[in-house]
């Protein structure tokens, strides 16, 4: 963990750190918080945390949030469980049990836990993936063989669509 000065200036998006006369995050454009602001909330965060019970009573309202192989949902599980936000690892009621319907499980949360849950796993699904750091700006774009030219929505390059593959990336289409 990196020491956090009261005296310097910090992005909330990006926790760069700035001295104290800068006002907003070059990057994020957004405005920077005090060194003791900052501890201040790294402080009401942890004591939330440190609050919250990991018990699940049968009384919970649970909701899935995610389905996908045993494994991968142990993973998540114990990555919820880090910010204090219990959740059980559940299969399918239409499941034969035999093996032979897939192996997919259910990750389930309580739903009062929804927006948190949520947030820390977009966060690692960015952290995992690197996609907060990838310009999705064309992920809409289509490959429409009769227009004169197309844009890739890989990497945004535009080129005519006699070509089947992007010239900048190598994406095939």
């Amino acid at each position: 963990m990196r020491y956090t000065d009261p005296d310097l200036k910090y992005c909330l998006k990006c926790d760069e750190e700035y001295r104290a006369e800068i006002i907003n995050c070059v990057a994020c454009n957004v405005e920077l918080i005090s060194g003791s602001e900052k501890l201040r909330l790294e402080d009401e965060a942890k004591t939330k945390l440190r609050s919250r019970s990991m018990e699940i009573s049968p009384d919970d309202e649970m909701a899935n949030i995610r389905k996908g192989p045993l494994g991968e949902m142990k993973q998540l599980q114990a990555l919820l469980a880090t910010q204090s936000i219990p959740s059980l690892v559940a299969g399918e009621k239409s499941n034969c049990g035999k093996g032979c319907c897939g192996s997919d499980v259910y990750l389930k949360i309580k739903v009062a836990d929804g927006a948190e849950a949520t947030e820390v796993l977009a966060q690692e699904f960015k952290r995992t993936t690197a996609l907060d750091f990838h310009d999705l700006s064309n992920a809409h774009a289509v490959f429409d063989t009769g227009a004169m030219s197309s844009t890739c929505p890989a990497c945004g390059f535009t080129f005519p669509t006699t070509e089947s593959t992007c010239p900048d990336c190598g994406l095939c289409f």
